[in-house]
């Protein structure tokens, strides 16, 4: 499956952020750097009228639209139209209609969403829309949730002020408060990413040599592949100098009781899509025999792409969107790996405690983005990093593997629609 989603359960990113729509052609913008002003007063924010709520949305017909038909009068109402305009990048106007959900909140702990979700991502709209950053809510928002306001001031460090390294620091692990791949985890990632120096490269004695990523590239499509997706299984099967291994649902189903156990087997037959499934799978073929994991609807581009493959010198080897979602569609990783078994334990995790969960943070993206998180976080604190990890852009990834038309797509359910 490709990096794209969203929650089951009511969350910061109900709509947002840009659903993971199109994520192999996404763009963002810079955010802003206008500094963050000094801390004024920690009194909890004053609250508008609960009357009638209005606002100009002539920029979001969408939006309009919601406000018209179902108004602002309820938390849920507000957020939704909150989510509406936080996805389209109205974020200024996103921070006024999240505001409306917590003045006409309860404030019971009972009540979904809870306050400090609703005002962790309004600050994080107000960020991103350049605005001045309100430290008396700030302040609320820690006396509330402790992790969401340094997740918050932690971005706003490193955005508005460059201080990256300051910003990872109070950030700290905040991230789990989060689903596995919500908005978070991508910023978090952003903001370690530039902390120099790099807390990917490994620490190795001189003269110790590296493991590279062994040659193999591996795929899946659980039964009946279409003419298209056989042809690009017979086009990797030529290859020179890379095993390939395609597997189907019933040759995937044995690997994992064979090498993981029952309970890996369980887990995948109770998987809800196809794409899940090839998400539990190419976590565990990767982790236990190293090489490239390649979705079926992918192909390798050139001999130049495979010399940009066999020539990594790193153990792990990822590609970030244009928003800075980690592709599990295409990466390649030594056996054993730190940053895999991270990814295995997230995916475990989400299988038994969120099965419902949305599939992209479930068993997507999600796990990938959260083990670079825990890498990054851990060198940060002093732990030696043993594997150095090359996180490459969505410009490389596109030089490296295309996608190729697959008319599969138009008429087998998407896995976005589970």
């Amino acid at each position: 499956m490709t990096p794209e989603e969203h929650a089951n359960t009511i969350s910061t990113n109900e709509w947002n952020p840009s659903e993971w729509d199109a994520v192999r052609e996404d763009g963002s913008s810079e955010p802003s750097q206008e500094a963050v002003p000094e801390s004024t007063h920690s009194q909890p924010p004053e609250e508008i009228s609960t009357d009638k709520f209005s606002m100009d949305l002539s920029c979001d017909p969408q939006a309009a639209e919601y406000l018209k038909q179902h108004g602002a009068d309820t938390v849920e109402n507000a957020f939704v139209l909150a989510n509406i305009l936080h996805t389209n990048k109205k974020v200024a106007e996103a921070a006024v209609a999240y505001k409306r959900a917590i003045d006409v909140h309860s404030k019971s702990p009972h009540q979904h969403p809870g306050v400090q979700v609703l005002l962790q991502v309004r600050l994080l709209c107000i960020l991103k829309s350049g605005q001045p950053l309100p430290q008396d809510e700030l302040q609320y928002l820690r006396s509330l949730n402790i992790p969401f306001a340094n997740y918050i001031e932690g971005i706003a460090l490193s955005w508005r002020e460059g201080q990256h390294r300051t910003g990872l620091e109070k950030i700290a692990s905040a991230y789990d408060e989060f689903h596995t791949g919500e908005e978070a985890d991508w910023l978090c990632l952003g903001v370690a990413r530039r902390v120099t120096p790099s807390l990917f490269e490994a620490t190795r004695s001189e003269g110790e040599a590296a493991e590279r990523i062994p040659r193999n590239i591996f795929m899946y499509w659980d039964q009946n592949p279409p003419e298209e997706i056989k042809r690009n299984f017979e086009y990797h099967s030529k290859i020179e100098g890379f095993n390939f291994k395609p597997f189907n649902k019933e040759e995937a189903s044995n690997w994992l009781y064979e090498y993981y156990g029952t309970e890996a087997r369980n887990i995948f037959h109770s998987l809800r899509h196809p794409a899940e499934c090839a998400d539990f799978l190419r976590v565990h073929i990767t982790q236990l025999l190293g090489g490239w994991w390649l979705d079926a609807d992918l192909r390798i581009k050139s001999a130049d792409a495979l010399n940009f493959m066999a020539q990594q010198d790193a153990q792990n080897v990822f590609f970030l969107t244009d928003n800075g979602v980690v592709h599990n569609d295409f990466y390649g990783t030594v056996a054993n790996s730190a940053a895999m078994t991270d990814c295995l334990l997230s995916l475990y995790r989400n299988c038994y405690l969120f099965h419902h969960l949305y599939i992209a943070y479930k068993t997507g993206p999600g796990p990938f983005t959260r083990a670079l998180n825990r890498v990054a976080h851990r060198a940060f604190s002093g732990i030696k990093v043993t594997e150095t990890t090359r996180i490459y852009e969505q410009s490389d990834f596109l030089n490296v593997v295309e996608e190729f038309d697959t008319p599969y797509k138009t008429y087998l359910p998407h896995w976005q629609a589970v």
